[in-house]
């Protein structure tokens, strides 16, 4: 029997976690940032400054921020959270904006300058708004996750102030609880009426979305191109329907995701394709509840390691949770589901994240495909071994390897990436 120290600990990071996001997560921090500036600062304000990593710049340069017509970018994200958020709706903070504000956004934008610096942070994920009016000034800094706020400032007087670590990987105490055998065996023991409005939650909104993405018309259509092109098998369907969200989402969809790490994409990677098979195999939805709680606490497990910001792709590890989900579903233990996310951190770690856009779906059906893989290669007696590349002695090895190429390994790769789309920035 698992402790009751780790089931509550693990429902509470499933709680942190699994929460609503209208729009890719990036370009909605940078809106929190700016309403909560805004709400601070009491006025609308005469002139903003925003600073911001490296890793936010690439998030958000190529993604369209909803509820703005269509627009991109840094300027847009601050001043529609400037001019139309919510702040206390935190990433969510967009979801309640009207038309009568859009035509507010675009004089906005028109009338008052807006100035972008790249933050000399050690930290990927940093957020600094400042806004002016007349006389007065509010600060406000985000850092480490999205809705990390450490300090919000009024002229001279600090509202909030809270210590944090300008590195890499900001880890809650409880993250470091995560091992694949307790993640298994919370799912088999767990009070299903402790976690199952969270999980609810995520199948419903990110099935809408992944529908809205099948039947509309967003970024590349990934998902219709797969059906399309290689037929409608249950394997298929699951790397379509999660492709089809990620298109609808970076492209201007308004539907609400379950984030998973900080991400709706990775959310969506986690859960829609257990959700397609277990709808396939006529599960229960006890065992579709239990098969998801495998599924996003192993994504969880393999990002904690990482951070939330790198330039390795985040939908890798979501793929191989979708797989360990999916191994849980068609009876696998704790041998298969180690050995399914070995083989699939084996197949795709090294896939590059090169920002948030429309290819994002195509790396989701990527990673999926891998997740899938991996567990049909253990399920006809075919694996990795310790030595093949990133491969160590076992799982627990396997993802601290990964998250130590990942995290410190591919930094300068990281460097360079952003580099290259800040000079190409069209």
């Amino acid at each position: 029997m698992l402790r009751e120290q780790i089931k509550e600990a693990y429902i509470a990071i499933l709680q942190e976690e699994l929460v609503p996001a209208m729009g890719c997560t990036e370009p909605i921090a940078v809106a929190y940032a700016g309403a909560l500036a805004r709400k601070t600062l009491g006025a609308l304000p005469q002139q903003v400054e925003l600073t911001v990593s490296g890793n936010i710049i690439k998030n958000v340069k190529s993604v369209i921020v909803p509820h703005t017509g269509g627009r991109k970018g840094l300027h847009t994200a601050v001043a529609v959270g400037i001019c139309c958020g919510d702040a206390d709706r935190e990433l969510e903070v967009l979801s309640d904006v009207t038309e009568e504000q859009i035509s507010q956004l675009d004089a906005f934008l028109k009338t008052t300058p807006v100035s972008i610096h790249e933050s000399n942070s050690h930290c990927p994920f940093d957020i600094q708004v400042t806004v002016q009016n007349g006389a007065h000034t509010a600060y406000v800094r985000i850092i480490g996750h999205h809705t990390n706020v450490v300090c919000i400032r009024l002229d001279e007087q600090m509202l909030l102030e809270k210590p944090f670590a300008d590195d890499v990987v900001q880890s809650e105490e409880n993250r470091r609880l995560l091992n694949v055998k307790d993640i298994i065996a919370f799912a088999n023991e767990v009070d299903l009426t402790r976690v199952r409005e969270t999980i609810k939650r995520q199948i419903d909104m990110n099935m809408a979305i992944a529908q809205a993405g099948m039947t509309g018309q967003y970024g590349a259509n990934i998902g219709k191109i797969l059906i399309r092109a290689y037929g409608n098998s249950v394997q298929n369907r699951a790397k379509a329907y999660a492709a089809a969200g990620s298109d609808a989402r970076m492209n201007g969809c308004e539907l609400p995701v379950v984030i998973n790490s900080g991400s709706g994409n990775q959310g969506m990677t986690a859960s829609i394709p257990v959700i397609i098979y277990a709808r396939e195999c006529n599960t229960s939805d006890e065992q579709l509840y239990r098969a998801l709680l495998v599924s996003n606490l192993v994504t969880i497990h393999l990002k904690t390691g990482i951070g939330s910001l790198s330039a390795y792709c985040g939908a890798t590890s979501a793929g191989a949770g979708a797989g360990a989900g999916v191994c849980y579903l068609y009876g696998g233990g704790y041998d298969e589901i180690a050995h399914t996310i070995v083989n699939a951190l084996a197949i795709n770690s090294g896939m590059l994240c090169d920002g948030a856009k429309a290819s994002c779906a195509a790396k989701i059906a990527s990673a999926v495909e891998a997740g899938l893989l991996g567990m049909q290669m253990y399920l006809h007696n075919s694996q990795f071994y310790c030595g093949d590349g990133l491969v160590a002695k076992n799982v627990e090895e396997t993802i601290e390897a990964v998250s130590a190429i990942a995290r410190d390994g591919m930094r300068e790769t990281d460097n360079e990436i952003i580099q290259f789309m800040i000079e190409n920035d069209s």
